[in-house]
């Protein structure tokens, strides 16, 4: 019954009345043991001088209370502000009195009335410290009682600095809270032996794992705020060896209004242990680039699709389209651009292999800019069904790319990957055909069609974490084709950041590629992400190898070699040359295959290896295809059409 009451009613606040009651209570005794005090502990005093001056005392005090406030503070969450205006109310009621002492001297109004200066001083020493005392024990008595019964967690704070301290003040604050500091961890030897608020400063070199179990630590929490990116990952890195959960504070700036709160300090993720740098990358000209344009996003409530939608809405834009077929989605990400006080975008839901409809969009809203993002992507459903991978990867940029010509656009910005680059896979080959459509419309000096061309991105739909997330949750095992497959990673804002970036930088041609530094394995990847569970790789949870999947790569290719790409002015972007195409042959063939692929004539797969003589299919019932001698016309000039 009283734990239930407890827990139930944690966050109801003592009413500010009774807090006054009781804080005039205690003056009231104060000021009784302030004679106590100045008299030696006896009675020498006339008693029945306190029935007179008491009334008074209390009444001086109640004003100096309501003027200051110091009875509004939430008792449970005191902190030095409360004791500053628990000060001041005492200031105030100690010179209100002597005023009122000096003004009765003068005028009489109450004879024989008076009050030892030593009294008053004693009396505000004495409340001063009551005052606060009882605001601490009452707090204390609180936290006590609440977390006695809930279920407790052992935790360690790594960091004994004041990013640490303010970590500890959170975890202990807040009754939502049901951890228990056990210690602080810190690499430096003077702070090691020190306590801080009542918990012992320990040296690194305690963490073992008879350490953790002996204590029975469940979380160790990392608050450094002055250390670099590298040796916070370095850190994070070593301490998920131990089986527990590593959760990290945020840097101070994304604190709650400059408060930490306990829903701010976030499980390690496995992005935090992704040897790279995050990119950086100038914003001041994508606002300049989209004031007052149209914007047409398709694939909008996609992964990327949708933080493109989010990056553009903080610009000046004239209207932003957003086109999707996925209902649910789409609706989603309305409803977050509303709550976020977004309202200056259209949500259309809608395919865009439909031409016509297509079309009236165009004519309805005149986009000048186009951000096409729409596509699938999976590459084992898309071997299998090569069908619809043709239809919307390149008969639906067909599409977009035509109307962008038709109706005048600007710019056109093509989401593209590094599975395009020697191409294993249909979702692959689909993507490099449609990098060649768009070259060949570039042509035609109507619109700046420009190509973004990047790895895998972090927590998009599809992607190998929120899979192995899922399994972990399910207890494994975790999932991996290869034991020395690798993926090049990159977050979804740096990818949208990218988008935006090449619709500045891009005049028209070329194909954009991220330097995303070094591949990551994703065995590897796997085993970090159970270490950050809490969990031991292979005692809890195993990694299972299921064997490469149909036209899936070991090793992709983000980067052709030096002599084929071009440097910009960002170190991070560079621009990839390719072979003059034949673009006569490539439009004709482009047009053919879409006419094979939508009357299932066989010839689709044949037509695209034609196009795109270097996809070569592996682990795939497309590998027969590849034994026959297939290549494009050669032109007698090995030209090179991108350029800087």
């Amino acid at each position: 019954m009283i734990k239930n009451y407890l827990v139930n009613n944690a966050h109801r606040y003592a009413s500010k009345w009774l807090v006054l009651a009781i804080d005039v209570f205690l003056i009231c005794i104060s000021f009784v043991l302030s004679y106590f005090i100045r008299f030696n502990l006896s009675l020498t005093f006339k008693a029945e001088d306190l029935f007179t001056q008491l009334p008074i005392v209390a009444t001086i005090a109640i004003i100096s209370f309501l003027f200051t406030e110091s009875y509004k503070g939430v008792v449970r969450h005191t902190g030095v502000r409360d004791v500053y205006k628990i000060f001041n109310a005492i200031c105030l009621s100690s010179i209100l009195t002597i005023f009122f002492l000096i003004v009765n001297k003068q005028f009489v109004m109450m004879e024989g009335f008076s009050i030892p200066l030593g009294i008053i001083i004693i009396h505000s020493l004495v409340a001063f410290i009551a005052l606060t005392a009882s605001r601490y024990v009452f707090k204390t008595m609180f936290f006590n009682l609440v977390k006695k019964f809930k279920v407790t967690k052992n935790v360690l704070i790594y960091g004994a600095g004041e990013s640490g301290i303010l970590t500890y003040n959170a975890l202990t604050n807040q009754t939502s809270s049901n951890a228990r500091v056990i210690a602080y961890i810190d690499d430096d030897p003077k702070k090691k032996g020190k306590i801080i608020n009542g918990v012992m400063v320990l040296g690194r070199d305690v963490l073992s794992d008879f350490f953790l179990s002996n204590k029975d630590i469940s979380e160790i929490i990392v608050s450094i705020n002055n250390a670099s990116s590298n040796e916070l990952r370095e850190l994070v890195e070593s301490l998920v060896e131990f089986p527990v959960q590593v959760k990290i504070v945020p840097p101070v700036e994304s604190w709650i209004n400059g408060e930490l709160k306990v829903s701010q300090i976030k499980q390690v993720q496995i992005e935090d242990l992704l040897d790279r740098v995050p990119i950086d990358i100038k914003k001041s000209k994508v606002e300049e680039q989209l004031k007052n344009q149209v914007i047409l996003v398709t694939g909008g409530a996609g992964s990327i699709g949708s933080e493109i939608v989010r990056q553009i809405a903080n610009y000046d834009y004239k209207s932003l389209i957003i086109v999707d077929q996925a209902e649910s989605a789409l609706y989603d990400l309305q409803q977050e651009l509303k709550q976020n006080g977004f309202h200056n975008f259209i949500p259309i839901v809608g395919d865009i292999r439909d031409k016509n409809r297509m079309n009236m969009f165009f004519q309805e809203h005149k986009p000048t800019m186009v951000f096409h993002a729409a596509a699938y992507k999976h590459v084992p459903l898309m071997e299998y069904n090569y069908y619809e991978a043709v239809k919307i990867n390149i008969a639906g940029t067909k599409t977009i790319v035509d109307l962008s010509l038709n109706h005048k656009v600007d710019k056109f910005v093509f989401v593209s990957t590094d599975k395009a680059v020697n191409p294993t896979n249909v979702m692959g080959a689909t993507k490099r055909i449609a990098e060649m459509y768009i070259s060949c419309s570039q042509q035609e000096n109507k619109t700046k069609f420009i190509t973004t061309r990047f790895g895998n991105v972090l927590g998009s739909n599809g992607s190998v974490i929120p899979l192995f997330r899922k399994q972990i949750a399910k207890g494994g095992p975790l999932t991996v084709t290869h034991k020395d497959i690798t993926r090049f990673f990159m977050t979804i804002p740096e990818a949208s950041q990218l988008v935006l970036e090449a619709a500045v930088m891009g005049e028209g041609g070329e194909i954009f590629i991220f330097d995303m530094g070094k591949s990551v394995k994703i065995f590897d990847l796997a085993k970090n992400m159970i270490k950050l569970s809490g969990l031991r790789y292979p005692e809890d949870i195993d990694i299972k190898i299921t064997g490469l999947r149909p036209g899936e790569k070991l090793y992709e290719e983000l980067l052709a070699n030096g002599e084929n790409t071009l440097p910009t002015y960002h170190k991070k972007i560079l621009i990839g040359r390719v072979k003059e195409l034949d673009y006569t042959y490539v439009k004709s063939k482009i047009d053919e295959l879409c006419v094979s692929n939508m009357f299932f004539d066989g010839n689709t797969m044949k037509i695209m290896k034609e196009i795109v003589p270097e996809y070569v299919s592996n682990n795939s019932e497309f590998c027969k295809l590849d034994t026959k001698e297939i290549a494009a016309p050669e032109k007698e000039e090995d030209k090179q059409i991108f350029q800087s």
